[in-house]
């Protein structure tokens, strides 16, 4: 299913979890067909994968900030 996981690379961080939770409360309905399900379930997915892989990207920033001498931070070397 392309279409969902082009727009999960577009969207940003917090649109990706909004649109996760808009995709848990139509899952929670309740006159869901198994088709659509597995559809949004898939599209769920894919946002979950891309936000996940940003925020590690994000962490792995901020576990390489370091304060230097004068008390401002920077970002240290890969190592």
């Amino acid at each position: 299913m392309a279409p969902p996981a082009k727009r999960a690379r577009t969207l940003t961080f917090e649109e990706r979890l909004a649109r996760l939770e808009e995709i848990a409360s139509e899952l929670d309905a309740e006159n869901v067909d198994l088709a659509k399900a597995l559809s949004l379930f898939e599209e769920g997915i894919e946002h979950l994968r891309s936000a996940a892989a940003e925020l590690a990207s994000a962490e792995a920033t901020v576990q390489r900030l370091v304060e230097r001498a004068d008390g401002t931070f920077g970002v240290a070397d890969a190592e």
